[in-house]
């Protein structure tokens, strides 16, 4: 695969061999972004378990401490006073079975989150099939299927962000924009391992972290060292 130039020059900076210390990982990222907008930060964290067994699944939710630098925008399926409470919250849309086909007919997807209420989980299973391709179905797990609205709306636009497993057995979240500053970055980071690490199924055994690391949107991965996060 061929890479452009700035790519090319941004790799030069970084020994692929090697695993960085998390807050040098980090400098490298902010001095290999060259785009022209605010690149995201992700972190890419390939797990020593194998997620098509129910007891080796990897999946939660954790509050970033410095959020994720993106706007997010909420809908909550609710019922009665839950809407109003929701709106009250700051969700961006509320409602219940009326936006139905107004997603699965008109194709409105103008939001990033969806909670639900559990009263309303037997309406959005009818979204299963639009809604689970595009990671977008509420799950318990990631506390968007919860009666207390308010706090699942507090968190997520403070920042909360889903881990999951993918085919591969790899987590891919992000973490921050390069415009943070480096500590801010370090603590995001952090507070998302901490996360994955207490979320070690009983079932997985031996090394559970088989490689993480960090890049910028358009630049290349840094490894970092693991031990840090065991």
């Amino acid at each position: 695969m061929k890479r452009g130039k700035k790519y090319t020059e941004a790799a030069k900076l970084i020994d692929r061999t090697a695993q960085y210390e998390l807050e040098e990982a980090v400098s490298l990222i902010k001095k290999t972004a060259t785009a022209k907008f605010d690149e995201t930060v992700e972190a890419h964290i390939r797990l020593g378990v194998d997620g098509r067994h129910a007891d080796q699944q990897v999946r939660g939710a954790v509050v970033l401490p410095h959020g994720t630098g993106k706007q997010v925008r909420v809908l909550v399926f609710a019922k009665g006073d839950k809407v109003d409470e929701a709106l009250a919250a700051g969700a961006d849309y509320a409602g219940g079975d009326e936006l139905i086909p107004k997603i699965q007919n008109d194709g409105w997807f103008e939001f990033d989150v969806v909670v639900a209420t559990p009263d309303m989980m037997g309406v959005v299973g009818r979204l299963g099939r639009v809604l689970g391709p595009k990671g977008l179905m509420p799950n318990p797990k990631a506390g968007t299927v919860t009666m207390d609205v308010t706090k699942a709306v507090n968190d997520i636009k403070a920042g909360k962000i889903e881990y999951r497993l993918d085919k591969a057995n790899i987590i891919h979240v992000p973490v921050g924009k390069v415009s943070f500053r480096e500590e801010q970055l370090v603590e995001n980071i952090d507070a998302l391992m901490s996360a994955i690490t207490k979320a070690k199924p009983a079932a997985a055994k031996g090394q559970y972290y088989k490689s993480v690391s960090v890049s910028n949107t358009m630049g290349p991965g840094v490894k970092l060292n693991t031990a840090r996060f065991i």
